[in-house]
């Protein structure tokens, strides 16, 4: 009788066994199969990458990383865009991008990421050192409702002045780059178009006025660009008034010939710590 039992036992035991032994080996495969399916083709066009989301623990792994587009990149692949918790740290930051680096798009893709985030030095508005009221303060917007000239998301981030004055507020380059476009637009009033060395294009909208420059200027991070104002919002050139004072940032990426916009907020954290000074003489700014 006791040969029997244990034979009885012997299946089941076994079954077990290789069941555990199964989803020992074959788990890890599964979840690396669906992760790496992650990256296709359609990623740069989709609602995720152009979001950017940000977390805490991914801007601190961007800031600390040479190349903050990769790291970001990294991050959204290994999380699926935040969705899920990661284990990526400065410590195996090399080792996961060895293995999506040999993966059919990384290329492209990482060529994305950088162009967005590893061309910016600046934040986009300078700090006035000797007036604490004047300020800035801003928001993740993107998609937000707008509605002058037919209901449309918001494709930016707007900057807002706490001293509602045009003229007041510096605004900087947050890149080197060229001076591709430069005037008056119904939306966005008056403008200046750079085009960084990576090929991202930063949009500085609803200016006061600008610096003495010019389309195909070349600029250095930190160059003055023009002043924050409340322009747009109208065909007719000049037009003030229709909102607060503030400057709305674009961030655009041309891809197989398509233009993209992509959520400038996260990149904006990365640098709002990193701020040109200026003091104020009489009512003159003075970088």
């Amino acid at each position: 009788m006791i040969f029997l039992r244990k034979s009885k036992l012997a299946a089941p035991v076994s079954i077990l066994f290789l069941l555990v032994l199964f989803s020992a080996i074959w788990t890890p495969r599964l979840r690396y199969a669906s992760q790496v399916g992650r990256l296709t083709e359609e990623i740069l066009f989709s609602a995720d990458f152009r979001s950017q989301p940000v977390s805490d623990e991914m801007m601190s792994l961007v800031k600390e990383w040479d190349s903050p587009g990769e790291a970001a990149g990294l991050f959204w692949l290994e999380s699926d865009f935040l969705r899920e918790k990661t284990s990526l740290s400065i410590e195996n930051l090399s080792e996961r991008r060895e293995r999506w680096a040999v993966r059919p798009g990384w290329s492209t893709y990482l060529s994305a990421c950088r162009a967005v985030w590893d061309d910016v030095v600046y934040f986009p508005v300078a700090s006035a050192s000797n007036r604490p009221d004047v300020s800035v303060t801003f928001e993740d917007s993107w998609l937000f409702g707008r509605s002058y000239g037919g209901e449309r998301g918001h494709e930016g981030t707007d900057i807002m002045a706490t001293v509602n004055e045009r003229g007041m507020y510096p605004v900087i380059s947050m890149t080197d780059g060229i001076v591709e476009s430069k005037g008056w637009l119904e939306l966005g009033g008056y403008r200046l178009g750079i085009r960084a060395p990576q090929e991202a294009y930063f949009y500085y909208a609803h200016l006061d006025s600008y610096a003495d420059i010019e389309e195909g200027d070349q600029v250095k991070a930190g160059e003055l660009l023009g002043y924050m104002g409340d322009t747009g919002y109208s065909k007719v050139e000049g037009t003030t008034g229709n909102f607060p004072v503030h400057l709305h940032l674009g961030i655009y990426l041309t891809l197989n010939g398509e233009e993209i916009s992509v959520n400038p907020y996260a990149v904006l954290k990365m640098v709002e710590d990193r701020r040109i000074e200026y003091s104020f003489t009489n009512t003159a700014a003075e970088l």
